[in-house]
């Protein structure tokens, strides 16, 4: 019962958390994901971490296309160090924009949903960048821990051309 004072502020605080990304110009996204080839293992090769991502070593998102069109996801990271406590978060997204299968949202616990923009994807499905309209995180992901320095400057200035501030980008450690 104590909780029931808050419910009249939920409604409010979702259109706030709406409002901020209107508020921006619209990201675009690649014009077509084949699903079935985006699946599977990303390293996470740099990013503007989220509270939970901050001192995070090893981090590896894993993605499966479920049977109803949902999409299972499985993110872990070694918290703090590479022999760190193993952290597990499974996020469960569905596409929202299935003419592109660029734009989807991830949903960490009920109610909130988070946006999850394809916004760069190469012809092989080796190197992506995951963005929000709201350009307060991004992740620059390959299939390999490592990518080439040359590839790297170039995924940051494609993330720097998305309208992000590149200065707060930070390289994930990975060693495996």
């Amino acid at each position: 019962m104590r909780r029931a004072h808050l419910l009249p502020a939920l409604p409010l605080a979702l259109l706030l958390l709406g409002n901020d990304a209107v508020s921006r110009p619209p990201l675009p996204t690649v014009p077509k994901v084949d699903l079935e080839r985006y699946m599977g293992e990303w390293y996470v090769i740099a990013n503007i971490p989220t509270s939970y991502e901050k001192g995070a070593h090893n981090a590896l998102e894993s993605f499966r296309l479920n049977p109803d069109g949902t999409i299972a996801s499985t993110f872990t990271y070694r918290k703090g160090a590479f022999d760190g406590p193993l952290k597990v978060m499974k996020p469960k997204g569905w596409v929202r924009d299935p003419d592109s299968n660029a734009a989807w949202w991830m949903q960490f616990f009920w109610p909130l949903k988070a946006e999850y923009l394809i916004a760069y994807l190469n012809p092989e499905y080796s190197q992506t960048i995951v963005a929000r309209t709201k350009r307060d995180y991004v992740w620059i992901m390959a299939r390999t821990p490592s990518i080439p320095e040359a590839d790297y400057s170039r995924l940051v200035e494609k993330v720097a051309e998305l309208g992000y501030d590149t200065a707060k980008l930070e390289r994930m450690p990975q060693r495996w």
